[in-house]
């Protein structure tokens, strides 16, 4: 199975921006949908965001405007570029496929100040 790893998490005010990437362990082209999830202090992990193969991109309502999430099918690499941050959005950030079927990674952890 493919395996993932998350980095570009950080620290960052309200109002900011992170951009995130997930690495791919081998060739993404043939998985037919890519997500990013979230899982904050205390939550269920949620979806984020999703983007199929041909990079057709559905969002959560509660990113929906602020987030962008992107494929290089090439250099196996998902995206997400996270603007207008809230300190709602501190959480740990993952990526699978979407429904989730490898293993989850360490993720990457965005944390935003008031």
């Amino acid at each position: 199975q493919v395996q993932l790893v998350e980095s570009g998490g950080g620290l960052v005010q309200a109002g900011g921006s992170l951009r995130l990437s997930c690495a791919a362990s081998r060739n993404i082209f043939m998985i037919p949908v890519m997500g990013w999830y979230r899982q904050a202090p205390g939550k269920q992990r949620e979806l984020v965001a999703t983007i199929t193969s041909g990079g057709r991109t559905n969002y959560a309502d509660f990113v929906k405007g602020r987030f962008a999430i992107t494929r290089d099918n090439i250099e196996s690499t998902v995206y997400l570029q996270m603007n207008s941050l809230t300190p709602e959005d501190t959480a740990v950030y993952y990526c699978n496929t979407e429904p989730p079927r490898t293993d989850w990674g360490q993720g990457t952890q965005v944390s935003v100040s008031s």
